[in-house]
């Protein structure tokens, strides 16, 4: 056998996306290029990796097994490139950070000097939902989450990044006013909610206890990005992050409908478990973090106070 590195960091991709297509997107390379790829690697076994049913790419058994030993391989790699660097007086390691769906508009932010100044990291950030988030910590798949309600069941460490301040949307062409009665919005100003698990979904909901208030009419939607393209093509109105709608608040798509006790604040919290023994990487993050969080909040979020 004579497969390659590369070879194997292209059948991994094949085997998590089950898509050559979706692969070849995340690679940065073309379709006919990992289909070549996958066909070269195929051709060094005598049994398959993957079959086609109809028009789905499936692994096989035996693919998710060589899948695993690639996964193992490439693992022991890194770690060759990383004492390296080590060795030559370089931070090097990988960093994983999983981050609830509306950090994708902070993070980075706070991470790219960091980047920058340590090439021989590499970053793995998962953005998803709020409960995907929690499973990661728990399970102790990650370095770091990034949430905005700290899951009360786990002992953590944090350190505060920014103010998450979450007002009622609406498009000023369907929704310039809002009614709230004493126990409801009106029945024509529909409410649009994120999915059950989503920390936005909680803050809103946590609201809306608060005032006693139910919801005539709820629609509900599985992405923040989706709420948002909802509201302003006028289906109702949600209570949003801030930092998610600050182009469409400048366009025009988008209006603050002002509310008594909106808006709700909670705070981006950078969190790791109590008992984790934190990578050189992580510790040097840190460090990063509370030298320069509030610089990285003047130069990139002082439009927040507009509002």
């Amino acid at each position: 056998m004579n497969y390659t590195l590369n070879q194997l960091r292209i059948f991994l991709k094949i085997v998590e996306k089950q898509s050559i297509t979706k692969a070849s997107e995340e690679l940065h390379l073309t379709q006919p290029a990992v289909s070549i790829q996958l066909k070269n690697f195929q051709n060094q076994f005598p049994i398959p990796l993957t079959e086609v049913v109809g028009r789905q790419l499936f692994v096989t058994d035996f693919g998710q097994e060589i899948a695993e030993a690639a996964r193992r391989i490439l693992k022991e790699v890194d770690g060759i490139n990383y004492k390296l660097l080590a060795y030559q007086g370089e931070l090097a390691g990988r960093l994983k950070i999983s981050v609830v769906s509306t950090g994708k508009y902070v993070m980075p932010y706070f991470l790219s000097n960091f980047m920058r100044e340590n090439p021989g990291v590499d970053l793995v950030m998962d953005v998803t939902n709020k409960s995907r988030v929690v499973e990661s910590l728990e399970e102790n798949q990650v370095d770091f989450a990034l949430v905005s309600v700290l899951p009360q069941h786990l002992n953590l460490n944090k350190v505060g990044l920014m103010k998450n301040i979450l007002h009622l949307v609406g498009n000023p062409k369907y929704f310039n006013k809002v009614k709230l009665g004493k126990s409801s919005f009106s029945k024509d100003t529909p409410l649009i909610f994120r999915e059950k698990g989503s920390a936005t979904r909680a803050a809103m909901e946590t609201y809306l206890t608060k005032k006693n208030v139910t919801v005539s009419k709820k629609i509900e939607l599985t992405s923040n990005e989706a709420v948002k393209q909802a509201v302003i093509a006028g289906l109702g109105c949600s209570i949003m992050p801030l930092i998610g709608v600050n182009n469409e608040l400048k366009k025009g798509d988008l209006k603050i409908i002002p509310l008594k006790d909106l808006p709700v604040i909670t705070t981006w919290n950078l969190v790791w478990l109590q008992n984790k023994k934190l990578s050189p990487v992580a510790l040097a993050l840190l460090d990063h973090l509370n030298a320069t969080k509030e610089k990285v909040i003047k130069d990139n979020f002082a439009w927040v106070q507009e509002y």
